[in-house]
């Protein structure tokens, strides 16, 4: 409680007595001595302040945890969109252009967010180009699943989409259940980010199967791109404007951007007279890695961070 008395509340307390003495001493030689004791005692005061000040700093920093992820920011956003759409291109360019199949290319894809995933979770701190490679493999991952459940298992888009509705509940659940709280600002053990990883992959196969059952549903491309996003735009408000859970509104909005993603990715590579620009998958992966390399270097990468008494207890985390 120590660290808690500020520079300015000492001052309160023992500027003035100490002014008041100074004053005295000055227009009187024969007190230099009281004078020198007087100044004395002000530098000390002001040095165990200062050291106040910094022992409540240091305390400060050594209650939080860095997370193992980015903070949750604006840029994190225009990455993980731009991430779901290359994990659509790229996903489709090993399923379809190249002709691997749903399967093979599920397998491929998943590999490599096995081995990703896993130097995630060795790693002792964030790294920007390590997270987003491991978020792009887990989308990609996704897009060939969904596509694999959807049309090679033959439960079509609705069913799919429930199934891995449950995966994802029934992911968060055993996170919330083992932790007491499913916030990203809290994955900073091992075991905490398995749960998130898995998490991920379940929502952006879930977010997959969801832009696609829209785009065939009739919306299009445009229309199912629009209308993800303006879902989104009612979660950015809900954040602002009521008290649902923070974490509640980061999954919903995690999932929604995949769809959002996927169709944009299906608006490149689709023929014009299916609604889209006709540009070849491999060269609109090529694109969209690029711009991703660029907002990761432009844009600032800080990890999160979360209080330790609070990494556990609390839904609204």
């Amino acid at each position: 409680m120590r660290a808690t008395i500020s520079r300015k509340a000492l001052d309160a307390i023992t500027c003035s007595e100490l002014d008041l003495r100074l004053q005295g001493v000055r227009g009187n030689p024969r007190r230099g001595p009281a004078r020198k004791r007087a100044q004395s005692l002000r530098d000390q005061l002001e040095s165990v302040s200062i050291s106040m000040s910094r022992d409540a700093v240091s305390i400060k920093a050594a209650d939080s945890v860095a997370s193992k992820v980015p903070e949750v920011t604006l840029g994190f956003w225009v990455i993980k969109v731009a991430a779901t759409t290359l994990g659509e291109t790229g996903g489709d360019t090993l399923s379809m252009t190249l002709g691997l199949g749903y399967l093979t290319s599920t397998l491929i894809f998943a590999s490599a967010l096995i081995v990703l995933a896993a130097c995630q979770i060795a790693a002792k701190r964030f790294h920007p180009f390590l997270y987003w490679a491991t978020i792009i493999a887990s989308t990609t991952a996704g897009t060939t699943l969904a596509d694999f459940a959807d049309r090679s298992l033959g439960i079509g888009y609705a069913g799919g989409s429930l199934l891995l509705l449950a995966c994802v509940l029934g992911s968060l659940g055993l996170w919330y259940r083992s932790e007491g709280t499913v916030s990203v600002n809290t994955v900073s053990t091992p075991r905490v980010e398995a749960f998130y990883w898995v998490t991920i992959t379940f929502s952006q196969t879930l977010g997959t199967a969801l832009g696609d059952w829209a785009a065939d549903a009739g919306l299009g491309y445009r229309g199912g791109a629009l209308l993800f996003g303006a879902l989104l735009i009612l979660v950015a408000i809900a954040y602002y404007r009521t008290r649902i859970a923070p974490a509640t509104l980061f999954w919903t909005a995690f999932i929604l951007t995949r769809p959002l993603g996927a169709t944009v990715g299906d608006f490149f590579d689709k023929p014009i007279a299916a609604g889209g620009l006709n540009v070849s998958r491999p060269l609109a992966t090529a694109i969209i890695a690029a711009f991703i390399v660029a907002c990761i270097l432009l844009i600032p990468q800080r990890a999160g961070t979360h209080p330790r008494s609070a990494s556990a207890g609390s839904p609204h985390r």
